[in-house]
C-alpha cells in the first residue's frame, strides 16, 4: 500500500473538499433509505390502520407530499454536487499529478529517453493517471458512502426486528472471503494489461512518426502485421484480465441473489407464524435491495480500486526513474561566463559494462576560439559535445569551464550558456515565431526578426502563407531541411550564448542552403567559443583549431595549414574528400 501513501500526498490540499462531498453525498443515499419506511407505514398503519377512508387518504397525500418535496426539491441538487465535486476535486488532482509528472520528464537523462519508446511514456502519463481517478472518486468518496448506507440501512432494520437483520447480514462474511481471494491476482492481470496498451501505444506512436519510411519501402503488409503481433499480446493480456473478473462477479453476484431467498423464506415463515407483520417484511425485502446494492457497488468498487492501484503502481514507477545528472547541494548559477574550456583526462561510456567511447582525452579551448572535432562516424565526436552542456556526465576525468569543474554548476544554468545546432533539427508544431522564441522566451518581435534576419531565415519566412505566424506542422514537416535548419540558428541568434556546438549543422543540405547556412554560422560564431563537429573538413578550414578523433582519442590537432604539412590522418582525409 506504498503507493496509496504516497497518493495521499497529493490528495491532501484537497481533504476538506472529499469530506464535503462524502457529507452531500450521505445525504443523498440517506434519502431513498425513508423508502421501505414509507413502504411499511402505508401497508401496516395507513391501509391495514383503522381509520375512515377520507382520513387514510388525506393521510397518504401529506406523506407523499412531504416525499415529493424530499426527493423532487432536495434531491436533485444534492446529486448535482455531489458528482460535481467529487470530479472537480479529482481532476485537479490529476492535474496537480501531470504537472509533477511533466517537470520528472523534464529532468530525466537523456540515456532513458534513448532506452523508452515516447509511446510508453505517453501511456503512463495520460492513460495510468486517468485510472488513479477511480481511487479518488471510488476509493475516498463512494465506498465511504456505501459503507455510510449499509451501517444506516443495518441501523434501521435493527429498530425493526434484530433476528431479521442478523439473516440479512448472514452472508456478508462470504463477500469479504471471495474479495480477498480474487482481488490479489486482479491487480497483477491489471497491471500487465496496462502494460501490453502501453507497449502498443510505443509501437503505434513510433510508426506514426515513420509513415513516410513505411510509404516509401512500401512496407504497409509487414507493418499490419507486426502492429497484429502487438496487438493480439494486448489482447490475450486483456481476456485474461476479463476471464478473472468475470469469475469474480459470478461468485460475488451469486451471493447477492442467494440473500434476499434467504430473507424472503424466514420472513415469510415469521409472518405466517403470526411474529412479523406484512409491512415490515415489505420493507425489509425493500431494504435487502438498499442493503445489497451498496455491497454490489463495493464489489465493482473492488475492481475499479485493483486498476486504480495497478495504475498507481506504474506512475511512482516512472516517478521513481533516477536522474542521472543532478545539481550539487551547493551548486553555482553560470553566468558571466568567459567561455574557457578544457578537458582534462576524460572517459566516458554509456553503460557499465559497454566499452568506453571517450578514452583519456584532453583538450584545452581558450576564450572565443572555434575547435573543429573531425573524424570517422562512431570516433565520439558527438558524444564529446553532448558532455559539455551535461546531457551526460563523464565517467572519469572532468571537465572545466572558466576553471571550474561543470558539476559545480547549476545544470540549467549552464545550459543556458549553451547555444547549440544540431544535424536533426527539432522544431514543435507550433508558428515560426514561437520556435524562434524557445532562444529567448521573453524577446521582443524585433529581436525576433533581428535573429531571424541574423540566421538568412527573414526572406523566406515573409514569403511562408502566414509569415511568421505559419504553423510548420508536427517536427517542422512543411519546412524544407534549409528552412528548419535556419529557424533553429535563428532562435540560437537570440539566446545570444557565450559557447556555440554546432553538430553537423550543414550536412544533407543543398549547395545553396549549405552557403546561406555557412554565412550565418561563421556570423554567429565571432567572438564566442565554438565547436564544429563536421564530416565536410572543407567548412572547418578556418577553424582556429582543429581536432581530428578516432575511437574517442584524439589522434592529431593543430590549424588546417600545420596538418596538411604534416600529411597525416587529417591530409589523407581532405585528400580523399577533394577527389571525392
Amino acid at each position: 500500500m506504498g503507493a496509496v501513501r504516497r497518493y495521499m500526498a497529493f490528495v491532501k490540499p484537497y481533504r476538506l473538499q472529499i469530506v464535503g462531498t462524502i457529507i452531500i453525498g450521505v445525504i443523498k443515499f440517506s434519502i431513498p433509505l425513508l423508502m421501505p419506511l414509507l413502504i411499511r407505514h402505508v401497508v401496516d398503519n395507513i391501509i391495514g390502520g383503522t381509520g375512515t377512508d377520507a382520513e387514510k387518504t388525506k393521510e397518504l397525500l401529506t406523506i407523499m407530499g412531504i416525499m415529493f418535496v424530499l426527493f423532487v426539491v432536495i434531491r436533485p441538487p444534492v446529486e448535482y454536487y455531489r458528482q460535481y465535486f467529487a470530479q472537480w476535486t479529482a481532476s485537479k488532482i490529476l492535474y496537480d499529478i501531470r504537472d509533477q509528472l511533466f517537470t520528472h520528464l523534464q529532468k530525466l537523462s537523456l540515456r532513458y529517453y534513448a532506452n523508452t519508446r515516447a509511446g510508453e511514456i505517453i501511456s503512463r502519463v495520460i492513460n495510468d493517471v486517468e485510472q488513479t481517478k477511480n481511487f479518488v472518486i471510488t476509493g475516498l468518496m463512494n465506498v465511504w458512502l456505501d459503507i455510510v448506507t449499509i451501517i444506516i440501512a443495518v441501523g434501521i432494520m435493527m429498530s425493526m426486528n434484530v433476528k431479521l437483520t442478523l439473516v440479512s447480514i448472514i452472508l456478508f462474511p462470504f463477500y469479504g472471503l471471495s474479495v480477498k481471494y480474487f482481488y490479489g491476482k486482479l491487480r497483477h492481470l491489471t497491471r500487465v494489461r496496462s502494460q501490453a496498451l502501453a507497449e502498443v501505444q510505443g509501437h503505434l506512436h513510433e510508426r506514426v512518426q515513420g509513415m513516410p519510411v513505411i510509404r516509401s519501402f512500401a512496407t504497409e503488409e509487414f507493418e499490419q502485421g507486426q502492429f497484429a503481433k502487438e496487438n493480439s499480446n494486448f489482447l490475450g493480456k486483456a481476456l485474461d484480465h476479463t476471464s478473472w473478473n468475470a469469475k469474480t462477479f459470478a461468485i460475488v453476484n451469486t451471493l447477492t441473489d442467494i440473500a434476499p431467498l434467504i430473507v424472503i423464506a424466514f420472513a415469510g415463515y415469521q409472518v405466517i407464524h403470526g411474529d412479523l407483520t406484512i409491512g415490515t417484511m415489505v420493507a425489509f425485502i425493500a431494504y435487502i435491495e438498499q442493503l445489497y446494492n451498496p455491497l454490489r457497488r463495493l464489489i465493482n468498487s473492488s475492481t475499479t480500486l485493483t486498476q486504480a492501484f495497478a495504475s498507481m503502481d506504474r506512475v511512482f514507477e516512472f516517478i521513481d526513474v533516477p536522474y542521472e545528472v543532478v545539481d550539487k547541494p551547493n551548486a553555482k548559477k553560470a553566468d558571466q561566463v568567459k567561455g574557457e574550456v578544457e578537458f582534462k583526462h576524460i572517459s566516458f561510456r554509456y553503460h557499465e559494462k559497454e566499452p568506453l567511447i571517450i578514452e583519456n582525452l584532453s583538450l584545452r579551448v581558450n576564450k572565443g576560439e572555434t575547435v573543429a572535432l573531425v573524424g570517422m562516424s562512431g570516433g565520439g565526436k558527438s558524444t564529446l559535445v553532448s558532455l559539455l552542456p551535461r546531457f551526460y556526465d563523464v565517467t572519469e576525468g572532468q571537465i572545466l569551464l572558466d576553471n571550474r569543474d561543470i558539476r559545480d554548476y547549476e545544470a540549467q544554468s549552464l545550459r543556458e550558456q549553451i547555444g547549440m545546432v544540431l544535424q536533426d533539427t527539432f522544431l514543435f508544431s507550433n508558428t515560426v515565431r514561437e520556435n524562434i522564441l524557445i532562444g529567448k522566451p521573453d524577446a521582443t518581435e524585433e529581436e525576433v526578426v533581428q535573429a531571424a534576419k541574423a540566421a538568412n531565415a527573414h526572406e523566406f519566412i515573409l514569403k511562408l502563407p502566414n509569415g511568421y505566424e505559419t504553423r510548420v506542422g508536427e517536427r517542422g514537416v512543411k519546412l524544407s531541411g534549409g528552412q528548419k535548419q535556419r529557424v533553429s540558428i535563428a532562435r540560437v541568434f537570440l539566446k545570444n550564448p557565450p559557447i556555440l556546438i554546432l553538430d553537423e549543422a550543414t550536412s544533407a543540405l543543398d549547395l545553396e542552403s549549405e552557403h546561406l547556412i555557412q554565412e550565418a554560422l561563421e556570423k554567429l560564431a565571432k567572438e564566442r567559443t565554438t565547436f564544429i563537429v563536421a564530416h565536410r573538413l572543407s567548412t572547418i578550414t578556418h577553424a582556429d583549431k582543429i581536432v581530428l578523433i578516432e575511437d574517442g582519442r584524439i589522434v592529431e590537432q593543430g590549424t588546417h595549414q600545420d596538418l596538411m604539412q604534416k600529411e597525416g590522418h587529417y591530409y589523407n582525409l581532405f585528400q580523399i574528400q577533394q577527389l571525392d
